[in-house]
């Protein structure tokens, strides 16, 4: 499974200090903090076995009846719309840190992916999506008769 790396540019910031020159410093995975108002890209572990893939998304605090799951055009897409809370607020908030944005990530699944037999599961925080393996027909061994 191809899966390319989407790291955003984050506007504000020097072009001195870009991802790069963080990772020479701070290791291979480092990265600028995200400011509260940018658009949040929840993490993913992507596992592979013999029978399937496997794409854990890190999305604590959504209700999965918010989450969508679908596939077109053999592209996975994984999405989360805000919700607006209409909840009354009594006292006066000084500091508001948690945020539900809407995110959306897409994935071009290979041609070995079974794509009538994706399942989701959303279990504390995370959104596992397995998406099985067609199975490989054995190679027939045979001789080719020169003509």
């Amino acid at each position: 499974m191809s899966l390319v790396t989407y790291r955003p540019r984050r506007s504000g910031m020097p072009s001195l200090f870009n991802d790069d020159f963080v990772r020479t410093f701070f290791g291979p995975e480092a990265q600028w903090p995200t400011a509260p108002n940018s658009k949040f890209v929840p993490a993913v572990n992507v596992e592979e076995s013999d029978e399937a893939y496997r794409l854990h998304f890190a999305v604590p605090g959504r209700k999965k009846e918010d989450l969508k799951v679908n596939v077109e055009a053999n592209v996975l897409t994984v999405s989360y719309q805000e919700q607006k809370d209409q909840e009354q607020q009594t006292g006066k908030v000084h500091l508001r840190e948690f945020a539900r944005k809407s995110f959306s990530r897409s994935f071009q699944l290979p041609e070995t992916v079974n794509a009538e037999q994706i399942q989701a599961a959303y279990t504390d925080g995370i959104l596992t999506i397995s998406l099985p393996k067609h199975p490989v027909a054995a190679a027939q061994a045979r001789a080719i008769t020169i003509a």
